[in-house]
């Protein structure tokens, strides 16, 4: 289990290379659910997402011959272009794996970022490849089954405990669970008392299959939410979220894309699905908590183009 101490200085390492976002209550969506929300913006970070983070912590945890051999990941989007941006501003060679089913602006923003790119037929065997070529001799980056890429993730939650006025429930999305294990282990430790949730999308659902299962777990993604679609978590981050974690709810893809256009129509934010499926997941901390409640949200990314949204609202009867 990660500490405060690691997040701290996985804080002081980052500083500089990454975004402190904005926390910022917002007056249009505490309208719209009924209470105080306040609301983490990860979107405005570098790559437009909270994956600059751990990316870059580990990056800079690097020694001079793992730096040399190259880094390699497996993404479903963000993670990906992270890494990507992320090496080539400190000039290390990297190597993105991931499944022709990722947006085609992550696949363009990793090959611009000049980082070399490989796809397969899904994320199952994406992470297959990367676990090769790691054994081929790449140093791997792993979006979630590190603690130093936990570390980095958790301090968003350094910053959203230190910045924010009182909250008694904090939602974060959760694909593999590094953002989510590293957020509770910062709230946790700075905010005692307080509950974390997580959000995940039906066909994306490795946690809710790990937490039923008693550990790990291989599910088959089906979600269009490519960016939560883990095909497992990890040891580590089970062990965080099972410890941490009040409850992980599942919505469908549907209400992730209405929580997308809720978000720029009442948060005035454009976000992806994978910060959407907040939206209708806070409704249902709401049905369980009862009055009272100051929601906050971590707000993880906002890598949707205009299209991809309009086209899953029309595939939902959504406009």
């Amino acid at each position: 289990m990660i500490g405060i101490s690691d997040i701290e200085a996985a804080a002081e390492r980052i500083a500089g290379h990454v975004v402190r976002t904005p926390t910022v209550e917002s007056p249009g969506l505490s309208e719209l659910l009924g209470v105080p929300v306040t609301t983490k913006l990860e979107l405005l970070q570098r790559t437009g997402s909270f994956k600059a983070r751990g990316a870059t912590a580990k990056l800079l945890s690097l020694g001079e011959d793992e730096l040399a051999a190259g880094v390699v990941a497996v993404s479903g989007g963000n993670h990906g272009i992270a890494l990507a941006v992320m090496a080539a501003a400190l000039d290390v060679k990297a190597t993105v794996v991931m499944p022709r089913s990722a947006p085609a602006r992550s696949v363009a923003l990793v090959e611009a970022a000049g980082a070399s790119l490989r796809l397969t037929d899904d994320m199952p065997s994406a992470f297959e490849l990367v676990n090769r070529l790691r054994d081929e001799g790449l140093t791997l980056v792993h979006p979630f089954d590190d603690p130093v890429v936990i570390a980095g993730q958790g301090t968003v939650g350094l910053e959203f405990a230190d910045d924010a006025g009182e909250l008694t429930d904090v939602l974060v999305s959760i694909g593999g669970g590094g953002l989510i294990s590293g957020v509770a282990s910062a709230l946790h430790a700075r905010r005692p008392g307080i509950r974390v949730w997580g959000v995940e999308t039906e066909g994306a659902e490795a946690m809710s299959a790990a937490l039923a299962a008693g550990g790990p777990a291989q599910v088959a993604p089906s979600s269009i939410v490519t960016t939560l679609s883990a095909p497992a978590v990890s040891q580590l981050t089970y062990d965080h979220v099972s410890a941490l974690v009040t409850e992980v709810l599942t919505v469908s893809d549907q209400d992730a894309v209405r929580g997308c256009l809720d978000l720029a129509e009442h948060g005035k934010v454009w976000t992806e699905p994978a910060a959407g499926c907040l939206l209708p997941a806070a409704r249902q901390v709401l049905e369980r908590v009862g009055d009272g409640a100051r929601l906050g949200l971590v707000v993880c990314g906002g890598n949707a183009t205009a299209g991809e949204i309009a086209d899953w609202s029309e595939r939902f009867g959504l406009r």
